[in-house]
């Protein structure tokens, strides 16, 4: 039922998702997630392993089909076959109809197998999508972020570009030596190449997110939107039940299940099968009798060199198998978790030190720096290291703001989500 549920959900948000057309241009991680859930690739795979599955249970469900067989003997080449209509020939036909009849609730135990691989199918499909969200929020927020180094790196570059217009026409009046000038244009060079290198970012970011939500052939124009994630306490959470309701946990449950049914379907290949015949035989003579008859068979096989000790032990295998998976999914997942937790918790607590203190303290060190150079009470090089560190400042404070972003969009996932 939880599958069914599951599946109905993500049918009502693809349904969703098809009635609109997000605009690239302006994109926010709402439109994102219409898009992944549209085009995504891997959600396209997941999606056609569960109708994959739902073939192998209608499959499953079927009894075999009986076997018709005709036959024609007794022709002698020395009295030949006889005159008349090809019924009057002197020849033994037969018609002939057998039909496997399965034994041990083979049937049954192959629906359950098959519909138990179905259900883990569809947690698969859902675990998909919790994952693929995950790196689409990883994407976007990658986006953000090359945009904000493209927006530093341009004002830093008009920064010193200007700065140097003004600094070659001191230099004309014989207010500044020809060695400060050379450093300035070092600096504004080396702005320019820095600017260069952050929209080399920027179109990497949007390749990866055009991927993810299947804009390929539009990826130029694609541009993130929303607002960085705010800073939040963490809610106390039973890791235990949340690890249980996870789509990939409750995957390697029914797959254990699944092997369960496996396993006793293995078994029930000890109880015999019966194959039942019935038959039909005309026989007309060279004298123009005829004789009819019917018959009756049962075949049953005999187990007297193997006993499927070989397909036991095999299923065996796997439903073992099935039940390491399991513990490992579960041990995944509560790493993930406490992994998730504690780098929300430094990724936080480093944005903080950000945009509380090193932020601001550095643009009045850079603000102090200028108005002191502009009134000749410092020097270049003082000016120009204000500058370096203002722009690492803020660079370092974007790159917390995305790790912090990221990190928290790997909370929710590791939970069981990624909205």
């Amino acid at each position: 039922m939880r599958v069914l549920i599951s599946l109905l959900l993500l049918s009502s948000l693809l349904a969703q998702a098809q009635a609109q057309t997000p605009d690239l241009a302006q994109l926010s991680l709402a439109a994102a997630d219409t898009l992944l859930l549209q085009k995504n690739r891997e959600l396209q795979a997941a999606r056609r392993a569960v109708e994959a599955a739902e073939a192998t249970t209608l499959s499953a469900g079927q009894r075999p089909n009986p076997n018709l067989s005709l036959s024609t003997v007794n022709i002698s080449p020395n009295r030949g076959i006889g005159a008349g209509t090809l019924r009057d020939k002197a020849v033994d036909s037969t018609i002939r109809l057998d039909q496997l009849v399965e034994r041990g609730n083979k049937r049954e135990l192959r629906v359950s197998t098959a519909k138990k691989l179905e259900a883990a199918s569809g947690e698969d499909l859902a675990d998909v999508l919790r994952q693929q969200r995950l790196v689409l929020r990883g994407s976007y927020y990658e986006l953000l972020l090359a945009q904000d180094r493209v927006a530093i790196s341009a004002d830093t570059a008009e920064l010193y570009q200007r700065s140097l217009q003004a600094a070659e026409l001191r230099l004309k009046a014989g207010d500044i030596a020809s060695s400060d000038v050379a450093r300035i244009r070092v600096d504004a060079l080396r702005a320019q190449n820095d600017a260069r290198a952050t929209e080399a970012e920027r179109r990497r970011a949007q390749l990866a997110l055009a991927y993810l939500i299947g804009a390929g052939e539009r990826t130029e124009t694609l541009k993130a939107t929303d607002a960085w994630s705010a800073p939040q306490a963490l809610e106390a959470i039973d890791a235990d039940a949340l690890i249980e309701c996870r789509p990939d946990v409750r995957a390697a449950r029914a797959r254990i299940e699944a092997a369960d049914a496996a396993r006793e379907l293995a078994r029930s290949l000890r109880t015999r099968d019966v194959s039942v015949g019935v038959q039909y035989e005309h026989f007309p003579d060279n004298f123009g009798n005829t004789a009819n008859s019917y018959g009756l068979a049962v075949s049953i096989p005999l187990f007297t060199r193997y006993y499927y000790e070989g397909e036991i032990a095999q299923a065996e295998a796997a439903y073992n198998s099935a039940a390491d998976y399991l513990e490992r999914a579960r041990a995944v997942a509560r790493s993930e978790i406490a992994k998730a937790r504690s780098d929300v918790t430094a990724a936080a607590e480093r944005l903080a030190r950000y945009r509380d203190g090193m932020l601001a303290e550095a643009k009045i060190a850079a603000d102090s720096a200028e108005f002191a150079y502009k009134n000749g009470a410092i020097g270049v090089m003082d000016l120009l290291d204000a500058r370096r560190t203002l722009r690492a400042i803020q660079l370092d404070a974007a790159a917390a703001q995305a790790d912090h972003a990221k990190a928290l969009a790997a909370w929710q996932a590791g939970l069981g989500s990624a909205q």
